[in-house]
Parts: structure tokens; sequence; C-alpha cells
């Protein structure tokens, strides 16, 4: 099945013409998350050549996390949001080409437009304001730079030719919450989240990834795959069974599956995320030896671990991926995923629609089980978090 997701765009010229630039993000309609960004200074250029230019980039970058894609774009452009739409011509000799060029990227039918105001726009206009004041200073614009301090103005308000009488175009509406969403939304979608059994690391808390020893379970962690087994077959409602390919996960999903008569199929977007250089060592040691990126990767979900690691943004674009792809395969069931502290804090991080600090302010034990449940409209529901009932 193919996603959906969401593309913001903006573009801006200081002078217009002038020094230009544009920003993209695309987005995951069901929770916000950005799922990836693009930017670019573009040299002298119009705000409606840098808009264009950005519909372009967010357009590109959506094809590049799924081919096949169903993309609703939203820019404060209404120039370019009619001409897109077909209910303006296009007539500037400049704007036809990038037209010409946005409707090859994915085809017309998988594409929609929506206009919004300038002030829920306001990430792509970050990015196209990052990507100017990066081309001032004679660089390259790069993921998570601010710039705030060396920002000379706000790119100034797009040029758009009047429709006499044209239609307001619709506001975007929020999905339902809650006690708000409709009563009948059919059987949920269920992942039970089980973190793996204990290894040797788990005591002493090491950072322990996807580009360490790969170690197995430890005696303790047979002992807690075996309870957990036994727990879930009491229960009844697990229907199958996705395990990261990690050897931990591997014997921690075999036990359960051996219980419940069931087969494991491994997964590989449900690994843990990669701590590079930290990887085997402890907190404090990272602390010692690595400080500053340390403290940087404490800061910012897009800082990585020293070495080549992952940042948890790059984790949580996998992990939603996986997820959409998981609930398109096992649509209506409940599954048990068996994967990473870092896979499990991101799934409900996301459904919960929490800051990407939240990952540092949940304790996730080995072996514990946690819950989510997703639903036709979009919405999820945290069920449960960090059970570790049957291990005691």
């Amino acid at each position: 099945m193919a996603h959906r997701f969401v593309v913001e765009a903006d573009g801006g010229s200081r002078g217009n013409p002038g020094p230009a630039g544009y920003g993209a993000v695309v987005l995951d309609p069901a929770t916000g998350e950005a799922l990836a960004e693009a930017a670019e200074y573009i040299g002298t250029a119009t705000n409606n050549v840098a808009e264009y230019k950005g519909l372009i980039a967010g357009l590109r970058a959506a094809k590049a996390l799924d081919p096949e894609a169903v993309v609703l774009v939203r820019m404060d452009s209404k120039l370019v949001v009619e001409q897109m739409s077909g209910r303006w011509k296009i007539k500037h000799p400049d704007m036809k080409p990038l037209a010409a060029e946005a409707r090859t990227v994915l085809p017309a039918g998988r594409v929609t437009y929506q206009w919004i105001p300038r002030e829920q726009n306001k990430h792509a206009d970050r990015l196209a304001n990052e990507a100017m004041d990066a081309g001032r200073l004679g660089r390259q614009w790069e993921p998570g730079a601010s710039t705030a301090a060396v920002r000379e103005r706000p790119a100034p308000e797009p040029v758009i030719p009047a429709l006499p009488d044209e239609p307001a175009l619709a506001e975007p509406k929020a999905a339902p919450v809650g006690w708000a969403a409709p009563a009948d939304l059919g059987t949920p979608t269920t992942f039970v989240l089980l973190r793996h059994g204990e290894t040797a690391l788990t005591p002493q808390k090491r950072f322990s990834g996807s580009g360490g020893d790969d170690p197995a379970l430890s005696p303790a962690g047979r002992r807690q795959a075996e309870a957990t087994a036994a727990a879930l077959a009491a229960r009844g409602t697990v229907q199958a069974v996705v395990t990261s390919p990690l050897r931990r996960c591997r014997e921690t999903a075999a036990a359960v599956a051996a219980r419940l008569g069931l087969e494991a199929r491994v997964e590989e977007g449900l690994r843990e995320a990669s701590f590079g250089a930290w990887e085997g060592l402890t907190f404090a040691e990272v602390k010692e030896r690595h400080p500053d990126d340390l403290d940087a990767w404490l800061a910012s979900a897009k800082a990585a671990p020293t070495g080549g690691g992952e940042s948890f943004a790059t984790v949580a674009r996998r992990i939603a991926l996986t997820r959409d792809r998981l609930l398109a395969r096992y649509a209506g069931r409940t599954v048990l995923l068996v994967t990473h502290v870092t896979p499990v804090k991101t799934l409900v991080r996301l459904a919960l629609g929490a800051p990407p600090e939240s990952l540092f302010r949940m304790e996730l034990s080995a072996a514990s089980l946690s819950a989510v449940a997703y639903y036709a409209d979009g919405n999820a529901s945290v069920r449960l978090l960090n059970d570790t009932s049957h291990l005691r």
C-alpha cells in the first residue's frame, strides 16, 4: 500500500528578484513527524521561481521515501496552488517549465494541492530562510543548522496576481481525537511491543545497537523470553510475530512464536539504532571520551553518535516507514513486534505526537511489553507502556 505524505514547501527572494532559496518538508499526516527536509540557495531569482523549486524538491523528497506515494501539497503561495491545480493559466515563461517539471515527479492523480496561510507554513519558510542565509555566507544549507543569529530579514510576501471573486480554499482540518472521534472506526490494528530479553550488556547499561557485536540473550534473558511467551499464550490475542533481525530479538521472538504456534517474520526496519563508536560503552565512558558529541546528541534529535551512528531523526524516519508498511500488511490484527529500546520508544512517541526529547523520559525494561492501537482515521492510542508484571 502506498504511503500518504504531506509536503509543505516555500520559497523566497530578498529583492524579488534577488538572492533566493527554497525549503520543503515531508510530513507524516498522522503524527506531523518530519520525515525528510530539503532546502537550497538558488542564486538570483524571483519569489515565484523559488516557490516552484521548493515544490519540486518536496515532491522529489516524498518520491524518494516511496515512489508510489500519495501526496497532499500545502503551500502559502496561492499562485502555485492554483496553477498546479489547473484553475489558473500559467502565462509567465519562467513558470511553465517549472510547473511541467513538477508534474513529472509523481502522476497527477497522486498529488493534490491546498492553500494554507503563511503562519501555517513556518517549517518550510524557516528552511527557505536558512538556505538564503547560508548562501549569503557562501555556504551550502545543512540539515539542523540554525541561522537565526545571521538572518538579515525575512523573505518578502510573494507577489501574487489578484483574481476577483475567486472562492476561498478550504482550511486544513485536524483529525478528530479522543472523545471527539467517530464511535465506530472498526477493529484497530494493534502493535504489542516487546523489548528483547537481557543480554550480558543490559545490566551494565551499555550502548548496544545495530553496529556492535550482536550479543545473544543471557541466561536471565532466556528466562524472561520464556516468561513472556507464557503470558502472551495465556492472553491468546497475538495473531502474528515480527522481529528485528538482531540476534537478541530473534531469540526472544523464537521463544514466543514457538509457544503461540506461529512463525516469526524478520523485519529489517525494526533494528536498533546504530551507536557508532559508543557501542559497548557505558554512558559514563561516553561522557568521558566524547563529551561534546554526547552533549550534542542529548540536545538535538538530528545529532548522531560519534563515528557514524544514527541520529534519532534518522531512526524516526525508518520506524515511521516500517510502521506504515506493517499497518498495511496486518490491518485489523494484533501483532507482536519484538524490537529494541529506541524503536519502541519512537513508536510510542509518534503515537502520542510527543517531541523527540520525550525519548529520554520513558523507562523501558528488558522484556517489557507496551502496546499501541492504530485506527482507520489515522489516530493512534497508547494502551500500555513498560509492563513487566509477567516477569514477577
